[in-house]
């Protein structure tokens, strides 16, 4: 996590600046650092983008999921009800109706996800005596 601390000092307020610095050749081995690194860079980069965006209120980035879970089990729902009115199809072993089942519960999980990781957040700040959001500066 160390290349994004600039990121992480940023969101808890702090200037950031650069030093220039004179780099010279490597005189032994050869670098290990490779394309293999790239996937762990890409983890790293998701976790520190949930951390700045949603580290105070995780219910906004696990309800949004939810919902969109849900919105997909209320099309499905939808098509249920009108293969079943319209085309008088059977509902036995149809496909929507395992898929809206799955979708409702997937949906159900991320909301009850979000409101856990609120209660977290809130108990974690509350333990530590640390503020939830940093103020610069106070006018008047």
């Amino acid at each position: 996590m160390h290349r994004f601390i600039p990121a992480l000092t940023s969101w808890q307020g702090a200037k950031v600046g650069e030093i220039e610095v004179s780099h010279f050749a490597r005189k032994h081995g050869k670098s290990n650092y490779g394309i293999s690194r790239t996937f762990r860079v890409i983890l790293d980069l998701i976790n520190v983008k949930f951390l700045i965006s949603y580290s105070t209120r995780p219910i906004q980035f696990f309800g949004k999921i939810g919902f969109i879970a849900l919105s997909g089990a209320g099309l499905s729902f939808m098509g249920l009800i009108y293969m079943k009115l319209f085309e008088g199809a059977d509902m036995t072993g149809n496909p929507l109706l395992y898929l809206m089942i799955l979708l409702v519960l997937v949906a159900v999980q991320f909301i009850t996800l979000g409101l856990l990781g609120e209660i977290n957040i809130r108990i974690y700040h509350e333990m530590q005596q640390k503020p939830t959001y940093v103020i610069k500066e106070k006018i008047n």
